[in-house]
């Protein structure tokens, strides 16, 4: 794995990859304008605190590094004084992400995800890996809060629309409402004092798809600062993390809602100690019958989403994020713009639809983002009432 010292990054937040291996695709590009103000500093100053910056961080270098993780390409930039010890670090943090693999992935029969779906409707309470225990029971809170919408126990569902994209045919109405029936987040049933899940129905199967590229992005976040980088940013397949922003610059410059044809983005933000999730499926989708399906399927109806729109979620917490941006996708315009109001520190913005025209919706607090960045509201982009 090779170094690149780089003078600018800038990202594009493109809809994710949620790593079905048969659609991997191209990392998204760099860009390179910036909004001066970030999320940090926004939230600095609603608390009256001054934003901090590092004398010594004159003498960090920019050092980029990218490999192939739980099926995406991930990409880690961050700030060190030589290559050796940059290498090192970013070499720990892909260790970790490996390691997460190894416990989420529902490809992976060996995994022990997979080994928890083993033994649904036995009846047993299965313990759990404390990193397991962890996305579990942040999915179990957002699909309470999503009233279904987000919900990890889609996996018989999920399968079949692998399938139909594989196929270009839409699931058998009888195979979809067998697989319906053993979709559920209720029957997840966790014991928090024990640490113990247990599957109820015999044939469920979990897939954390929405929400686990999240928690390794933060997860190498952390591996990053405890080598000593805080300066840094992980991108795995349109889930982005962000460490301390770079030096002499107040934040990550992060491109937001990209527009048909070329990708523009519709803003420009600079952020830093947060996340950037987008969901769409501007890359993973499938035609059939002249009506384009996407790889987000809707758990409560079995049925992949039709809108073409691109969710994209920002939040201190990159599990939250990246689950966060599922079910506003679901939901929709109104609800989902509901849901990001109801849960502090979120922001959102929907770009509707990917087909040539746009029409922007945001949430209040992305709203208040662009105020504070100088960013006049167009009659093509709406801030939420809700």
């Amino acid at each position: 794995m090779g170094a690149r010292k780089l003078v600018s990054a800038d990202w594009l937040a493109k809809p994710k990859n949620h790593g079905l291996r048969d659609t991997l695709r191209a990392v998204v590009a760099l860009v390179c304008a910036v909004v001066a103000c970030s999320w940090a500093a926004l939230a600095a100053a609603e608390r009256g605190a001054p934003a901090a910056h590092d004398a010594n961080a004159r003498r960090l270098e920019r050092f980029e590094f990218e490999r192939v993780e739980m099926a995406v390409p991930i990409k880690i930039v961050l700030y060190a004084p030589d290559e050796q010890s940059a290498s090192a670090a970013a070499d720990a943090a892909f260790a970790r992400i490996r390691q997460l693999n190894t416990i989420m992935s529902d490809y992976d029969e060996h995994s022990e995800l997979r080994r928890l779906c083993e033994s649904a409707g036995s009846g047993q309470a299965v313990k759990v890996s404390a990193e397991l225990w962890q996305v579990l029971s942040r999915a179990h809170q957002l699909a309470e809060v999503s009233d279904g919408a987000f919900d990890p126990t889609v996996g018989p569902v999920v399968r079949l629309w692998r399938r139909a994209r594989r196929q270009r045919e839409l699931p058998s109405p009888t195979r979809l409402a067998a697989a319906r029936e053993l979709v559920g987040w209720r029957m997840l049933v966790l014991d928090h004092q024990n640490r113990t899940v247990k599957l109820e129905k015999a044939g469920m199967r979990l897939d954390l798809g929405g929400i686990a590229k999240g928690y390794a992005v933060a997860e190498a976040l952390a591996v990053l600062r405890q080598h000593g980088y805080a300066r840094a940013m992980v991108n795995a397949g349109g889930d982005i993390g962000l460490g301390d922003p770079p030096p002499d610059r107040p934040g990550w410059q992060i491109g937001v809602a990209p527009q048909p044809p070329d990708n523009t983005p519709a803003f420009m933000l600079s952020l830093s100690n947060t996340a950037v999730a987008t969901s769409g499926d501007m890359f993973q989708h499938v035609v059939i019958g002249g009506k384009r399906y996407s790889h987000i399927v809707d758990p409560r109806t079995g049925i992949g989403l039709v809108d073409q729109a691109a969710v994209t979620v920002i939040h201190p917490d990159p599990t939250t994020a990246d689950g966060l941006s599922t079910a506003v996708s679901v939901l929709g315009v109104e609800k989902g713009l509901e849901l990001v109001e109801s849960i502090p520190d979120a922001a959102a913005v929907i770009l509707q639809p990917l087909d040539g025209t746009k029409k922007l919706h945001y949430s209040k607090r992305f709203a208040k983002l662009l105020e504070a960045c100088g960013t006049k509201h167009t009659e093509d982009s709406a801030a939420s009432d809700n």
